[in-house]
């Protein structure tokens, strides 16, 4: 199926994960750091075991290349990243997965995405259009973990939702107006989709209605709400938790 970006990979641990995850053609490696500098060598012995092109360049070519303000003098180019169908990611008694409605910044995009690879997630669901699609910065925050998560691309969340319930898998809305507590989330170790909506925001409307439970994070401080990626982080590690034993 059509990529969905992420192939242009900047930061020395994207990069590196980017060639030893092995997942995907790795075209070129421009690398601004000197030979002799241990973890850049590192770096262009892997891109040349793989294949792909190992160019050095000086620090300001290698910027005017870059798309993030700081790629740490390394920056790969690759095929874009595959996805799935969602069935496909709906299939299995270990589903966990992470849907995002209407985020738009990369680096909370990109944040999500390292949480959820850490904790365990079995895959990502994003939207076709009003999101913010895998950017090199979304790249460079989740730090390697888009290399190892499966990903499904969707018109819209609240359909996907309907399709979750039909393919038993719990859809589970993260939401300042949940009754529940995200810490007495008893569905945790079973097959689900955590669903996170946009910064400031929320979910929509369709997808509050369509979530078969909502959950709220409890705020015991003065401020109402934590951004998106904080929260991402909680309930992906609780459900982790749970999952654990």
């Amino acid at each position: 199926m059509k990529g969905i970006r992420g192939d242009q990979v900047e930061g020395r641990r994207a990069v590196r994960e980017l060639l030893t995850a092995g997942r995907r053609r790795v075209r070129d490696v421009w690398l601004a750091e000197p030979p002799g500098t241990g973890s850049i060598d590192e770096l262009a012995d892997l891109a040349a075991a793989t294949g792909a092109a190992v160019h050095r360049v000086s620090a300001d070519e290698l910027d005017a290349r870059a798309r993030t303000e700081t790629p740490q003098g390394v920056m790969a180019s690759a095929d874009p990243i595959d996805v799935d169908d969602l069935d496909t990611l709906l299939d299995g008694s270990d589903v966990f997965l992470v849907a995002l409605e209407g985020v738009t910044d990369p680096r909370n995009l990109g944040a999500v995405l390292r949480s959820a690879e850490g904790a365990g997630a079995t895959g990502v669901v994003l939207p076709r259009h009003r999101g913010v699609q895998i950017t090199a910065a979304a790249t460079k925050a989740a730090a390697g973990a888009i290399e190892h998560l499966r990903f499904a691309t969707v018109g819209g969340i609240p359909a996907a939702l309907d399709r979750a319930r039909r393919a038993s898998v719990w859809t589970i809305g993260l939401d300042g107006s949940g009754e529940t507590l995200l810490f007495d989330l008893a569905l945790a170790d079973q097959p689900l989709m955590l669903v996170l909506g946009a910064e400031g925001d929320g979910l929509g409307r369709l997808a509050r209605e369509r979530c078969d439970a909502l959950v709220r994070i409890p705020m015991v401080g003065q401020i109402e709400s934590l951004n998106v990626a904080s929260a991402a982080t909680l309930a992906c590690y609780e459900v982790a938790r749970r999952r654990s034993g």
